[in-house]
């Protein structure tokens, strides 16, 4: 028996355990996040005896006249002050690492209330974001000292809100104190638990799988195979290709396959079931380079397939060979870029509860409730009213949570068993199973005149795609269509495949593709100013499409064209500062290419409210506040009269994957159109007459396909672009990073600082220090050894906002979630390349301060 003091109440705990399964499991304060459970996020973070201390280390044994507080423990000044400050500062994103920031920031304001910018971020130094890039939390912790030292007043906000305006996100409270639930947050009565058993083997057949001795553990539910999924074995976001089990008598495509099902009564049966679940296999040579995969002799990774090639695109305009053979200057070099890990701080889970007979009740962390509704619709065989998906909030996505993880396996097990059930990742499958950054490797030839106007690029690129589609194939076609960057280039010869290998699946990841191109390209660009004998921002001027001109894809630049405003906005810094490097960028928003792609929201006046239903998932860039801001502006209506209500398939209209920067722009046209309908209803009666009226509004992004024979096709209704900045002081660390970036309007100016400077932040660790290693397709990173960038060692990041008009829907607004990490890298390596003349093309950047150190 030992006794422990949680937030000034005794326990006593009849048997040692981790002090973060305690706080959690036992006494339900789910303010202490489950990250990584291996000390290395810093989101369980508490306060023990007046210091912040990871609480997935300890164990609860060790806890004896030791004082522990936790977000629950706050006072209620402090619980006001904290959410005012973070909320006010921009600090809260997905929200996952908050409570653990807010208890590190009041470690020190307790024994420090005056503290400086420094002794702030030394003190988070252990806490990872993945979200913000730091700067808003620094200033948030720096904001609650302030109000605790002059003892300030906390206001809540009032009134109608603008679109341009500042607000309080919708959802920054909660999260803040950790009231708002993400699927793991949840304890439901009579909950089991689930897990896979997953392949021992990237490549393999299994012979048998033998579960007898596994099931004749006491407190084991079941365990499940292929044989009895009802519907489709085969899920996938695009493609069905991804097995939800490999049947016997299959073969496995890489380590992350799940081989069976195992539920049980609790955690601790259920790891102890899974180790006496006993797998026969047949071990197979994989494949696992892209090159070598399409090679004729090679593997095949899915059987019955002819090749292993995914996806082929080639893109032409012109006559590239004969245009660069005409050209004054040319450099052709090779790159490559890595695997990359999204390390979203919240690991996948998902509850699923039977409900209506056969049905299925999930609740799920994703980047679209209807994609994972479709998905295991098919594995379940059952029609969509039967299946029905909520999004609980999520914590951090970045393309790595479109394709369904846990959710389908929860809906199984639920399906069989007629239990609610948990199914959650450990950090270390999290990191093996989901689908990654696609690494490229590319081949670019660029050529200009003597006057540095760019006459053709060619390209050949080759993506590993991993074991399974998952976006593979947009990935590619996105990478291939933004290789050419935003200028004017009228010639172009782009050829790229996406290939099978017995990795780990890679697949969306902010920037889609573009972020592998972009470098390359950038880099070539750099070369071709130095012949020229003028600088990388002025051959980047020259080209710049402006409005009107006509993009590499043959679309028409439209009025919101800013390009060349970005890199005005840098000019001035650019000229001053000895050792810079500048990348510029422009993004897709919303998914284009002909494809369907419908924004809808649904208003519902209830209880004297205005509710907005939208299936679109907020993964942390802020959409709800942006709903709440376009519906107050359009319809006039003030805070307190409007609700943001979750995601759900039944309520609320499928709206996309929230992927493509698109939500800003299609969901918040389709949300201004609803308000409008409702302004106009309301000029003739009340809220309250209104009572159970719906307002529905639908916004298609309407583009032409691939390949329309028109001669200017409009590929994607908007665009982005961007110019980025790095600094380097002498030493070869960055002395700050500079990033302008034309949004068209700035729906909530202090969330879009913070989609920067958390894109430019996550591009830094892209470019210098962050790596998913594999050895034959078997990840051998941590989330520690990830290589992610910590508070203490983020630079200065200055961010430049720059709204240009032309777009006529959303208020002109465009989304920016992917452009943010794209130029960062290209803007990196430039910068060392001035400080040391080390032309690089590989990523992670070799040789700087930040290089990760070999052990001996």
């Amino acid at each position: 028996m030992y006794t422990i003091k949680v937030n000034g109440v005794i326990h006593e705990v009849e048997q040692d355990k981790k002090l973060m399964r305690f706080l959690r499991d036992d006494l339900r304060l789910t303010s202490v996040k489950d990250g990584c459970s291996e000390g290395a996020c810093g989101t369980c973070t508490i306060i023990i005896a007046g210091k912040a201390t990871r609480s997935c280390i300890p164990m609860v044994s060790k806890m004896a006249d030791k004082e522990i507080i936790t977000v629950e423990g706050l006072t209620e000044r402090e619980k006001e002050v904290y959410s005012y400050a973070f909320a006010k500062a921009g600090a809260v994103q997905c929200g996952f690492c908050i409570p653990g920031m807010v208890m590190s920031g009041k470690a020190l304001i307790d024994v420090n209330p005056d503290p400086t910018r420094l002794e702030v971020i030394n003190a988070i130094k252990n806490n990872i974001c993945r979200c913000t890039g730091y700067k808003k939390i620094v200033d948030g912790v720096l904001l609650a000292a302030k109000i605790f030292r002059e003892n300030l007043p906390v206001n809540e906000e009032v009134g109608e809100v603008t679109v341009g305006q500042a607000m309080l996100r919708v959802d920054a409270r909660e999260k803040v104190l950790g009231t708002g639930e993400y699927p793991d947050d949840l304890y439901l009565d009579g909950m089991i638990y689930g897990s896979a058993v997953r392949a021992e083997y990237p490549r393999a057949r299994v012979l048998a799988v033998h579960t007898d001795e596994a099931k004749a553990l006491p407190g084991v539910i079941g365990i499940f195979t292929a044989e009895d999924i009802p519907g489709s074995v085969k899920v996938g976001h695009l493609k069905q290709d991804w097995d939800t089990m490999i049947p016997v008598g299959k073969t496995t495509h890489y380590i992350g396959d799940a081989i069976c099902l195992v539920a049980a009564e609790t955690p601790e049966i259920l790891e102890e079931a899974k180790k006496l679940v006993r797998v026969e296999y047949e071990q197979l040579e994989g494949v696992f380079d892209p090159c070598e995969a399409m090679k004729e002799d090679a593997p095949l990774v899915h059987e019955g397939s002819e090749t292993n090639i995914l996806a082929h695109e080639h893109l032409v305009r012109g006559n590239a060979d004969e245009v660069i053979a005409r050209s004054k200057y040319k450099v052709t070099r090779h790159y490559e870029t890595p695997w990359t890990e999204h390390a979203f701080l919240e690991p996948e889970t998902a509850v699923a509860m039977p409900f209506d007979g056969d049905g299925v009740f999930i609740y799920s962390t994703d980047q679209g409730t209807y994609d994972t509704q479709h998905e295991c619709m098919a594995m379940l065989g059952l029609p969509p009213e039967k299946v029905i998906v909520e999004n609980k909030l999520v914590g951090g996505g970045f393309g790595g949570k479109e394709d369904v993880s846990v959710q389908h396996h929860a809906a199984l097990i639920a399906y069989l068993t007629k239990r609610t059930v948990k199914v959650k990742l450990s950090r270390k499958e999290s990191i093996m199973i989901h689908p990654k950054r696609h690494p490229f490797y590319m081949d670019v030839t660029s050529a200009c005149d003597e006057e540095g106007r760019l006459t053709a690029l060619k390209a050949v690129v080759v993506s590993d795609t991993g074991a399974y589609a998952s976006l593979g194939g947009p990935v590619l076609q996105r990478a291939c269509t933004h290789a050419a960057g935003p200028y004017n280039f009228q010639t172009i010869d782009i050829d790229g495949k996406a290939v099978y290998t017995n990795n780990p699946p890679a697949g969306a990841f902010r920037g889609f593709g573009v972020t592998q191109t972009c470098f390359a390209s950038e880099m070539n660009l750099n070369l071709l100013a130095e012949m020229v004998g003028i600088t990388p921002w002025e051959i980047r001027y020259r080209n710049a499409v402006r409005p009107g001109e006509v993009l590499p894809n043959g679309q028409i630049a439209d009025p919101a064209t800013g390009i060349a405003e970005t890199l005005e906005a840098v000019k001035e810094i650019y000229n001053s500062e000895k050792y810079v490097g500048i990348g510029c960028a422009m993004k897709n928003a919303g998914v284009g290419v002909g494809l369907p792609d419908w924004g809808r929201c649904r208003l519902l006046v209830k209880d004297g409210h205005v509710e907005i239903h939208a299936g679109a998932s907020c993964i942390g860039q802020g959409l709800g506040t942006v709903l709440t801001q376009v519906l107050s502006e359009t319809a006039g209506l003030t805070l307190d009269q409007i609700a943001y209500m979750p995601p759900n398939t039944a309520n609320a209209p499928d709206s996309g994957t929230t992927s493509g920067s698109r939500q800003t722009l299609v969901t918040g046209e389709a949300c201004r159109r609803a308000a409008e309908d409702l302004k106009a209803a309301m000029k003739d009666k009340t809220l309250a007459e209104l009572e159970g009226q719906d307002f529905m509004g639908e916004y298609l992004a309407k583009t032409d396909a691939m390949g329309t024979p028109v001669p200017n096709p409009v590929s994607h209704v908007a665009y982005g672009y961007a110019t980025q900045m790095c600094v380097l002081n002498e030493d070869g660390s960055i002395k700050k990073m500079v990033a302008a970036h034309d949004v068209g309007k700035a729906v909530n100016p202090t969330s879009v600082e913070g989609q920067i400077e958390g894109g430019v932040v996550m591009g830094m660790g892209y470019a210098l220090t962050e790596q998913y290693e594999l050895d034959h397709g078997i990840p051998k990173s941590k989330f520690g050894t990830l290589g992610l960038f910590k508070a203490d060692k983020v630079p200065e990041l200055d961010s430049i906002v720059v709204e240009k008009p032309g777009i006529d829907v959303a208020y002109g607004a465009i989304g920016i979630g992917e452009i943010t990490s794209i130029p960062t890298a290209p803007a990196i390596a430039d910068a060392y390349y001035r400080l040391n003349g080390e032309f690089q093309t590989v990523l992670p950047l070799k040789n700087t301060p930040y290089e990760k150190k070999k052990k001996k």
